[in-house]
């Protein structure tokens, strides 16, 4: 099976405890239903700087900076994709890049 990262954009933080704990029960019950395709659940990111070619630092991400990540398996990037149309980083208004990794070794 190959490796997928979802990198995850945007989103907005919960207004309340409350509200927190809703959105962590929905990211667990994600987790949950994907099973063993979970390699590791990944973390939010918090603060950035973006390395140019040249090398420059800027502040930030960019103009869609990542907000957090996951690793999965599937047995391919269509699968991987059906996976994240769950994610519930889409119902605060975020979005999941997927992408196929592999050993450049």
């Amino acid at each position: 099976m190959a490796k997928f990262l979802m990198a995850y954009h945007g989103g907005r933080a919960p207004d309340t405890p409350a509200e927190g704990t809703e959105v962590m029960a929905a990211w667990e019950a994600w987790f949950a239903s994907m099973g063993r395709a979970v390699v590791d659940r990944g973390h939010p990111v918090s603060r950035a700087k973006t390395v140019a070619s040249d090398g420059g630092v800027g502040e930030g991400g960019g103009p869609n900076p990542v907000s957090g990540y996951s690793l999965i398996e599937a047995d391919s990037l269509d699968a991987a994709v059906v996976l994240a149309h769950n994610c519930p980083v889409l119902a605060s208004g975020g979005s999941v890049e997927v992408a196929e990794t592999f050993n450049a070794v």
